[in-house]
């Protein structure tokens, strides 16, 4: 019997430098953004609203941020995986801090979920083009 699992988390640096780049992108969009990237148990690990960004979006943020990195896959994605089973689509949409449209993406280091990020305040696909930016600069992709 195993008694410790090694783990893999994410680093303050790494998200702080994810979060940078989402708001770099957010500005050269010229929207306003709460970005928020927790590790993979969905604690938070980095948060930052940009001045006039909706208040709404804060929690928004995190829940997209703590969705990715709990199911492992995008928040835009999230509804495709329960295919045609309406119960699970209605019961995953109406649970409080699941989030099922764009702008929430997994942190992967290889093969190891690390974390996730999310994004709120734009329409849901900018969102998500911020997140990507924050995979990005940490020389990440969606799949990777």
């Amino acid at each position: 019997m195993e008694l410790e699992v090694p783990t893999t988390t994410l680093s303050w640096e790494a998200g702080h430098a994810a979060i940078a780049a989402a708001v770099a992108h957010a500005q050269r969009l010229g929207v306003r953004i709460n970005v928020a990237v927790c590790d993979a148990s969905g604690l938070l690990v980095a948060f930052l609203r940009m001045p006039l960004s909706f208040s709404q979006s804060i929690e928004l943020a995190i829940d997209k941020a703590r969705t990715a990195a709990g199911f492992g896959i995008s928040t835009s994605a999230l509804m495709a995986e329960f295919g045609e089973d309406e119960a699970l689509k209605l019961g995953f949409a109406s649970r409080k801090g699941v989030v099922v449209f764009g702008g929430g993406l997994p942190i992967r280091c290889g093969d190891r979920l690390i974390g996730g990020i999310g994004v709120s305040g734009a329409s849901a696909a900018q969102d998500e083009e911020c997140a990507r930016a924050a995979l990005s600069a940490l020389g990440l992709s969606e799949g990777s």
